[in-house]
Parts: C-alpha cells; structure tokens; sequence
C-alpha cells in the first residue's frame, strides 16, 4: 500500500487551507482509493491525487472533480457527452440532469444522480467495463434496458468473462449508443453522445450494427419496434418494402444486362 499517497492527499488538503470536516475521511475509505487507483491506467501514466483534486489556475483543491477537470486529458469524450442527452444541461449552463427529469421509467433509488462523468465511471479505478452495462441500469429501468442482460448480447458478454474493459468482440449498452469511432490519424475514442445513434435509425445500422451484421438484416432488425423493445431477443421477421424494392431494382438491371 503507498501510504505516501494517502500522506499526499492530506497535504494537499492542508495546504490548501480547508477545514478540519474536510479532512475528516476514513482511513480505509482512502486506502481503498489508493488500492484502485494505483492498479488503474491513470496511475501508470503518472496522473496522481493532484492532477484531478487541484484547479490548474488557482492550485486550489477541489474536493468534486467535474467533467472540466476531465477534459483536460479526455477532450474529445467530454465534448461528445456535452452534446447528447445526459450532458447537454451543463453546456447550457444548467444543472446537471438527473434521472428524475426522464421521460424513461428510472430505477426510484437513482433519481437524485447528477450526470457527469463519475456518474458512469468510477473515477479512481477507471476500469470501463462496469461504465458499459452495469452504469446504465443503475439508471435505466425501461423494458429496452431491462432486457440487455437477457439477450445473445449480454449473454456474450457474460460468457467472456470479467474483463477491466470490453473486449472488440463484447455488445453492451455503450457498444450501440456509445460507439467507439477513429480520427483521421488513426485514434479510437468512444463517442459519449449518447443520443448520437439514436435517431435516425439508419446512422445506428452504419455505425454499430453493420459492423458484424450483414445490412439486410441488420435494418429489419433496427426498425422492429417489438425486437427493439425486447432487446434484440430473436432474429428479425420484418421484411422492409425497401429493401424488397432494392432487389427487385438489382434483378431488373442484372437481366437487362445479360440480354444486351
């Protein structure tokens, strides 16, 4: 155990002036900290105690990082979840939203949650597996969500195994409405607009589903809204009149083609 650490995080609270409730925290509460944070990616790249707890510009402490101190290492996360549902009141200036302001049923006991990035993600660990299935039903108690953990997704995903993040093969929640996406230079981030690929339900078939699923299939199945509701629990019995009329369309021109 690095008692340095938990040492350190007390100095900086004393330099910094703040009273002695502050600084009233359970030993092992700090212990328990430390053992996470030490075994998570944030500690092998040297980002400590300080490089979330302390303003840049004042160097004062802040006992309840938001997604500003976020964003100075994850940019392109943070200004993705400032566009979608759950961040969109904070880069209107608002309060943050809460699952009391749904219009989804929401599981009663998360009512007062503020969404935020600690909301989903356990800031002294970082692990992000928890942050893909288990985060959103702590939220979410719409049929939808409800079933995940019932479908061939989710029963994937328990197959795999406990993981510290999805493997590329996993499905969860965050792989459809979080999807991870590639810059030009070649970097994957997870994009945390979470309304990104909700509507229209074509950008989901492109950005998520095509990606193991042939298009065909993967358009009856997004636009069923009882396979929807029942989490994708059964193969698509849906036969889109478009795509009928696609095929016909490609029969027509592969005949035309042959008699020339």
């Amino acid at each position: 155990m690095r008692s340095w650490l938990l040492r350190g995080v007390l100095l900086l609270l004393l330099w910094n002036g703040l009273t002695v409730s502050v600084l009233a925290v359970d030993q092992a509460q700090l212990q328990s900290i430390n053992q996470s944070w030490s075994q998570s990616a944030h500690a092998l790249a040297d980002v400590n105690c300080s490089s979330c707890h302390q303003n840049k510009s004042t160097k004062q402490v802040l006992k309840r990082p938001n997604h500003e101190s976020c964003q100075s290492c994850h940019k392109a996360q943070v200004d993705t979840f400032l566009l979608g549902k759950h961040g969109i009141r904070l880069l209107e200036g608002q309060t943050a939203l809460t699952p009391a302001l749904a219009h989804l049923p929401m599981q009663a006991a998360a009512h007062d949650k503020q969404m935020n990035c600690n909301a989903c993600h356990d800031v002294h660990s970082v692990k992000t597996l928890p942050a893909s299935v288990d985060s959103c039903l702590t939220c979410h108690k719409d049929t939808h969500s409800l079933n995940y953990k019932n479908s061939r997704h989710g029963q994937l995903l328990q197959e795999e195994g406990a993981l510290p993040r999805p493997s590329t093969v996993s499905t969860t929640c965050a792989t459809c409405h979080l999807p991870r996406q590639t810059s030009a230079s070649g970097t994957v981030t997870v994009n945390h607009n979470n309304t990104f690929t909700l509507l229209p339900r074509d950008r989901m078939v492109k950005e998520v589903c095509m990606n193991c699923h042939g298009m065909e299939f993967a358009y009856n199945s997004i636009f069923d809204d009882d396979l929807v509701e029942s989490n994708f629990a059964r193969p698509p019995t849906l036969s889109m009149d478009t795509l009928k009329m696609v095929r016909a369309l490609e029969q027509q021109r592969s005949g035309n083609s042959k008699s020339e």
